[in-house]
């Protein structure tokens, strides 16, 4: 009897592992990669909405703006799209648009989840490329990083239930080689970016987008069925949608057709000749013939002008004129002659001033000036050769405390000496 345990348990495993793996090829399941939807028409567009879109301050858009189904665009100006953008307030092109967000709105909607992340913080996150789910609302306090891993069309894609929501300041960044063209949040309602947050990737909504003051978005705000609502934002899609070439350029060669008429103009422009050729004047002969300004004219003959004219003869202006004969101001004057300020003047004569003044006689200030004076706190002592106590005339200030202090030491130096020989001779 051949035992069957012996092979079932083996072909039993098999079998599995093999339903397993086929499994996890024909169900879309985590090891699916995430994919990118097409946009269409609406990548041209880097604000989108379907009731109106308002603006409030300076903000700018670059690439095209639109609304549909509704008409209204307001705050542009103070707001600017920069060329090659341009406005689409309720015509074909924004409505073929709005069809396309529908569209990639469902894509997104419909793949399947990588992580689930309902109830966590996005802020102080690092995620690499997946499918992120939000049962209910997504929120953000703070920086969420978006790691490529180096792939450069690596895809990251959040499914929100309902609101997404950022605090001021926060920033969604991606790193390592990856684009924010490749981020899609698609929002079960609504969109809010608080004030000054730095956010990238393209917000699809259900309903309407926020971006309140001096919020950035790099990417596109696509809103389905609400408004678009800025205040002194910076929403652009450059890095992810070039304009055709066409459309920078809409019509240069008519222009340049109509260019070439200044050539007719310029063929009477000829005709200012015919005038030249009378300027002249004097040839009369020339003016007959119509192209007598190729043919040699009289102006290269010998005119008159090179004949002697009376300018060459000798002029009056040449001849001794009444300027070079001697004039009176050759003539001595008088200013040569001798005159009163050579002369002795009384200021050469002795003046009193050179005269013995009161000032040169001793003494001016009075005696006391040359006798010690207490302000010095010192004596002088006189020279020497009249009397003095030091020699080559130098002088020696001694202060009072100073005798003092040796008319002291003096005293006390004789007693000590009396005393010292009175003990000898006893």
């Amino acid at each position: 009897m051949v035992n069957r345990s012996k092979w079932l348990r083996p072909l039993t495993v098999f079998g599995v592992a093999l339903v397993m793996v086929l499994a996890l090829v024909v169900y879309p399941g985590t090891g699916t990669a995430q994919t990118a939807p097409t946009l269409g028409t609406a990548e041209s567009f880097s604000v989108l909405g379907s009731s109106t879109v308002t603006n409030t301050g300076p903000s700018v858009v670059n690439g095209n703006l639109g609304v549909s189904d509704g008409t209204a665009v307001t705050g542009f100006p103070p707001g600017i799209v920069t060329p090659p953008g341009e406005i689409h307030a309720g015509d074909a092109v924004a409505a073929n648009a709005q069809n396309d967000v529908t569209t990639a709105y469902n894509m997104l909607a419909g793949q399947q989840m990588t992580q689930d992340l309902t109830g966590q913080d996005l802020g102080g996150m690092t995620l690499t490329s997946g499918v992120y789910s939000f049962s209910s609302s997504a929120h953000l306090t703070g920086d969420l990083t978006l790691d490529a891993g180096g792939a450069a069309d690596a895809v990251f894609i959040f499914q929100i239930g309902t609101t997404l929501t950022t605090e001021s300041n926060s920033s969604v960044s991606v790193i390592n080689g990856g684009s924010h063209c490749n981020v899609f949040w698609q929002v079960g309602s609504s969109a809010t970016l608080g004030t000054g947050t730095a956010f990238q990737g393209n917000i699809l909504a259900l309903e309407s987008i926020t971006l309140n003051t001096n919020a950035s978005l790099s990417g596109r705000a696509l809103a389905r069925t609400g408004a678009v609502t800025m205040d002194s934002n910076v929403i652009t899609n450059e890095a992810c949608y070039t304009f055709p070439a066409d459309d920078e350029d809409p019509t240069p060669t008519p222009t340049a057709t109509p260019g070439p008429d200044p050539t007719p103009t310029a063929t009477p422009g000829p005709d200012p000749t015919p005038t030249v050729t009378p300027g002249p004047g004097p040839e009369p002969t020339a003016t007959p013939s119509p192209t007598d300004d190729t043919t040699p004219v009289d102006d290269t003959a010998p005119v008159d002008d090179t004949a002697p004219v009376d300018d060459t003869a000798p002029v009056d202006d040449t001849a001794p004129v009444d300027d070079t004969a001697p004039v009176d101001d050759t003539a001595p004057v008088d200013d040569t002659a001798p005159v009163d300020d050579t002369a002795p003047v009384d200021d050469t004569a002795p003046v009193d001033d050179t005269a013995p003044v009161d000032d040169t006689t001793p003494p001016v200030d009075g005696p006391d000036d040359t006798a010690p004076v207490d302000d010095t706190g010192k004596i002088t002592l006189p020279k020497t050769g009249s009397g003095g106590v030091l020699s080559d005339g130098a002088s020696q200030l001694v202060a009072p405390s100073s005798l003092l202090l040796a008319t002291v030491l003096l005293i006390v130096g004789a007693a000590a000496y009396i005393q010292m020989t009175r003990h000898r001779y006893e």
